[in-house]
């Protein structure tokens, strides 16, 4: 870059007009996909032109920024896409981190803090130190920047306009088609125009070059030759953290041994301790949840600032954290089975949903904290807490949340309808996102399905239909987006069927008569969680 610094220059401003083309008045859809990955496209070219190589651990990333950059146009539940959005930007900050020295596994929350600092500061000030070095380098070389005459360039478009409009104006009569991109071009530089032109020419300029400040820092700045020591070195005794840790050990375990039919009584302690089911499980939940984490982050934090200068002193420091880790299990078991509980009581939510997903990651977490523990290696937590995060934002757009919603909670009513109760909240389907869409079809579509549980779908589905009918704005291909694409695929495959499903208002709120004349509003107006 070095020797055609220009080419940098040209690429990343390039890059930033790309993004004004992909995002102006656009709705997300493959164009977030589009941008990240021709920004990684225009850094490996530029750094690959300049001999510089990655190293064969950083390219570990470049699969999962693949995964998670695809998640962005195929899934449209609201958390699945923003941590897609949010680990692709992470990978590709990896990426720039770590580009040549590949060490990015070996991160302290040290390390992950300090390089995020310097990259922000190379996106700031490194072009222009980079330039900088340029022209000194130049001037010490005695390589003059080459002038070139800029008059002969101002003479020949002044020349050439003219030229132009009469050609244009001739080429507009002979088609009209061409004449109505010329007349929308020429609207384009209106003066009406000029405070929107200049403000995305302001940020075009501001993408390159933070893009530039990314890339050079990633030449220069990556090498992890030195990893970062810990922010705190260790000054607590080991008596005082013995204490500590022994004191909430010896508190969980009696928590544990007095609440034993408490955890695990089910529906009966339900009854005995005369809670509800939400009282039960929300509660508990939430108390048990709150008391892992904390608990987790006090054993990490100790774990930090605790000298142990014997054998022996490692040997019961790591017993009790073993300890403390496996009660916690217990706890997370706990509160694992009480949101089970609830959700055979009143169906999935996206919160509950979440939550499930979540304990499952942060249990695996604490075994992997146990078992680091065990061997000494307490230095790779950041990166088992890494691969949690991973685990947790790969697991839900494998697992489909609102297509998964729907489902169980189709299931759970059938099961319901068997034993004569019957509360399939179907209202709730239609908060949900173009996800759900083709598993409501492919359940209303069941022969199997009960005839009342049916109707209630198509209820749903004659909603959604009409909802989506209203917004007849056409996407740019910019905005495209699988989830939509299967969801009118979808919908069309039941056209005929749902022909029966009449809208009877369409003022608030809307009203949808079945075959059967039972009404069903296709508003919600209840907070879900």
């Amino acid at each position: 870059m070095k020797t055609n610094p220009n080419k940098l220059w040209i690429l990343v401003f390039a890059l930033g007009w790309l993004f004004d083309f992909l995002f102006w008045k656009m709705k997300p859809g493959v164009n977030f996909a589009i941008f990240t990955t021709a920004c990684l496209v225009v850094a490996f070219y530029l750094l690959l032109s300049d001999g510089l190589r990655p190293n064969r651990t950083s390219l570990i990333l470049l699969p999962l920024f693949g995964f998670f950059a695809a998640v962005t146009f195929i899934r449209a539940e609201p958390m699945t896409t923003f941590l897609a959005y949010t680990f692709t930007l992470l990978m590709m900050t990896l990426l720039a981190v770590s580009y040549l020295g590949g060490r990015w596994y070996l991160y302290t929350l040290a390390d992950y803090l300090g390089k995020s600092l310097l990259l922000v500061g190379s996106m700031i000030g490194r072009p222009i130190t980079f330039m900088t070095a340029i022209r000194k380098e130049q001037a010490e070389t005695g390589i003059q920047p080459s002038k070139r005459n800029i008059w002969p360039v101002v003479r020949g478009i002044v020349i050439a306009l003219p030229i132009i409009a009469i050609f244009a104006s001739l080429l507009a009569s002979a088609d009209v088609v061409f004449g109505q991109r010329l007349e929308d071009l020429i609207n384009w530089f209106n003066i009406e125009n000029l405070p929107e032109l200049i403000f995305r020419f302001i940020y075009i300029v501001i993408i390159g070059y933070a893009l530039a400040g990314v890339i050079l820092h990633a030449s220069t700045e990556s090498k992890d030759e030195k990893l970062a020591s810990p922010l705190i070195p260790p000054f607590l005794g080991y008596v005082e953290a013995t204490i500590v840790l022994g004191s909430v050990v010896a508190l969980f375990a009696a928590f544990v041994i007095v609440q034993f039919q408490y955890f695990f009584g089910g529906t009966a302690n339900i009854n005995v301790e005369g809670y509800t089911y939400a009282e039960y499980a929300r509660r508990g939940f939430g108390e048990l949840v709150t008391v892992a984490f904390f608990a987790l982050l006090m054993l990490l934090s100790l774990s930090a600032i605790t000298k142990r200068e014997t054998e022996t002193q490692r040997r019961v420091f790591s017993g009790l954290g073993v300890a403390l880790v496996a009660f916690l299990l217990v706890m997370l078991f706990s509160a694992f089975k009480r949101l089970g509980l609830y959700e055979e009581a009143y169906g999935f939510s996206r919160l509950r949903t979440y939550t499930h997903v979540f304990l499952v990651w942060i249990g695996l977490l604490l075994i992997v904290t146990m078992a680091l523990e065990i061997l000494r290696k307490e230095h790779m937590f950041t990166f088992a807490m890494l691969v949690a995060s991973f685990g947790f934002a790969v697991s839900l757009p494998i697992l489909n949340v609102d297509a998964f919603i729907v489902n169980q909670n189709i299931q759970r009513e059938i099961h319901a309808e068997a034993n004569d109760s019957t509360n399939l909240d179907t209202q709730y389907f239609l908060d949900l996102s173009d996800d759900a869409v083709p598993a409501l079809v492919s359940a209303y579509q069941t022969p199997s399905l009960p005839d009342s549980i049916r109707e209630r779908v198509g209820a749903s589905l004659a909603c959604i239909k009409y909802t989506r009918e209203q917004d007849t704005q056409k996407a740019a291909w910019q905005s495209f987006h699988f989830a939509t694409l299967n969801a009118d695929n979808a919908l069309a495959s039941i056209k005929k069927d749902i022909k029966g499903y009449q809208i009877t208002s369409t003022d608030y709120p809307v009203m949808v008569t079945t075959p059967d004349g039972e009404e069903f509003s296709c508003s919600t107006y209840y907070y879900y969680d």
